[in-house]
């Protein structure tokens, strides 16, 4: 396989740009995210894939939920404040205003979109990744927009 086509090809797939958040106890992880895909309508349930390292996806390790946060077209900088590692940058969490959420108290961004709450009801690891199933427990929309993507972002992340 030529490794330049597969990447070219992965990056014509398109994506959302959210924010996925999640709390155990005082601690907040906030982290910009794309591989989200809905999974069935009844019960509601929600794929995500996350970094295995990263520090977001250890908060939904531990507290067994998650909320993803929507994100506006004009969000961008946001989404790339976001999307950086919290072992370089831990103040992040500071970036945006929030609030708990009413059923799992994971973060909803007050400048969402909309949301969902979700728990995890299964995960797999699947590479450098670990894939949740999770059921969608509560929903918000907060404002009218349009949704930001990957691509009009300009933001690569696939290969």
């Amino acid at each position: 396989m030529d490794p330049q086509i597969k990447k070219t090809v992965l990056r014509q797939f398109t994506y959302g740009l959210y924010v996925v958040t999640a709390r155990s106890g005082a601690e907040a992880g906030l982290m910009t995210a794309n591989w989200i895909a809905q999974a069935s309508f009844e019960p509601p349930l929600l794929t995500l894939a996350a970094e295995a390292g990263s520090h977001t996806r250890g908060l939904i390790e531990a507290s067994g939920s998650f909320a993803i946060n929507v994100l506006g077209a004009e969000q961008r900088e946001l989404a790339g404040q976001l999307g950086r590692t919290f072992a370089k940058h831990p103040a992040k969490t500071e970036a945006a205003a929030w609030r708990p959420g009413p059923e799992t108290g994971s973060p909803l961004l007050e400048s969402a979109l909309g949301w969902v709450e979700c728990r995890v009801v299964n995960s797999l690891t699947a590479g450098d990744h670990v894939v949740y199933l999770a059921e969608v427990v509560e929903a918000g929309a907060q404002r009218e927009g349009r949704p930001l993507t990957l691509a009009e972002a300009g933001f690569r992340y696939a290969g």
